[in-house]
C-alpha cells in the first residue's frame, strides 16, 4: 500500500511538471508539437499526429488515453482521478472543442468514439460509466451527467442522501442540439437527433428525432411518420 502511494504521488508529481512547463506553450513557439514528444510519457496511451492547444487541463494522465489524429482546444479539462480503476478513453479523430470539462469522479469510465466532435463548454460526469459512440455531434451548453441525487429525507442534506449512478450510452451517429441534457439512466439509440434544450429523461429508440422537456419523440428518421404516443 506505501508503495502504490509513494508511485501515485511520482506519478502526480511527474505529471504537474510536464504540464505546467509545456501546458501553456502556444502554437506559434510550437506548443502543440512540443507536447507531442513528451506527453507520451505520461499518458496511459498517446496516438500519433495529436493536436492539444495551450491551455488544456489533465489531472491523472496515467488513465487518459488517446487515439490517433485527437484534437483537444484551449480550456478543456480532462480529469481522471480520484480511483484507481477510473479511465477516460478518446478515439481516433476525436474534437475537443474550447472549455469542455469531462471528469470521473470515482471508479468511473469515460469513453468517447471515433471521429466524435463536442462542441464548447459542454459537461459530461460521473461517477456512472458514460459511453458515447462514434461520428457523433453534440452542439455547445450540453450536459451528460451519469449521476442523480438521492432526496427522500427531508430532515437530511440532500447533499448528504448520497447518489445513484446507472450510467449513460449515447450510441453511433447522434446528433445533440445546443443545450441539451441527458440524465443518468438513458441510452439514445443509434442515429438519433436531440432538438436543441431538450433533457433526455428515458431511453430513446434508434432513429428518432426527439424534442422537449421532457425529450418525446416526434418522428422516425426511418418511416418519415410522426410518433402519436
Amino acid at each position: 500500500m506505501i508503495n502504490k502511494q509513494h508511485t501515485s504521488k511520482l506519478q502526480r508529481l511527474q505529471e504537474l511538471l510536464l504540464t505546467t512547463l509545456l501546458g501553456d506553450i502556444p502554437t506559434i513557439a510550437f506548443g502543440p508539437k512540443l507536447r507531442n514528444l513528451v506527453y507520451p510519457q505520461i499518458f496511459y496511451q498517446m496516438g500519433k499526429l495529436i493536436y492539444i492547444q495551450h491551455g488544456v487541463e489533465f489531472l491523472g494522465t496515467s488513465a487518459i488515453e488517446m487515439g490517433n489524429g485527437v484534437y483537444i482546444f484551449k480550456g478543456v479539462r480532462l480529469d481522471a482521478q480520484g480511483h484507481p480503476n477510473n479511465k477516460i478513453s478518446l478515439g481516433n479523430g476525436v474534437a475537443l472543442e474550447r472549455y469542455i470539462d469531462i471528469g470521473c469522479l470515482d471508479n468511473t469510465c469515460i469513453s468517447i468514439g471515433d471521429e466524435t466532435f463536442i462542441g464548447p463548454n459542454v459537461c459530461i460526469a460521473g461517477p456512472g460509466n458514460i459511453k458515447i459512440g462514434k461520428h457523433c455531434m453534440i452542439a455547445s451548453h450540453s450536459g451528460i451527467y451519469a449521476n442523480n441525487h438521492k432526496f427522500a429525507s427531508v430532515t437530511q442534506p440532500i447533499k448528504y442522501q448520497g447518489i445513484t449512478r446507472q450510467g449513460i450510452e449515447i450510441q453511433d451517429d447522434c446528433w445533440l442540439g445546443h443545450g441539451v441534457t441527458v440524465v443518468d439512466g438513458v441510452t439514445i439509440g443509434k442515429g438519433s437527433v436531440i432538438g436543441a434544450g431538450s433533457v433526455v429523461t428515458k431511453d430513446i429508440p434508434p432513429y428518432s428525432v426527439s424534442v422537449g422537456i421532457p425529450a418525446r419523440v416526434i418522428k422516425s428518421r426511418v418511416s418519415k411518420d410522426l410518433v402519436t404516443s
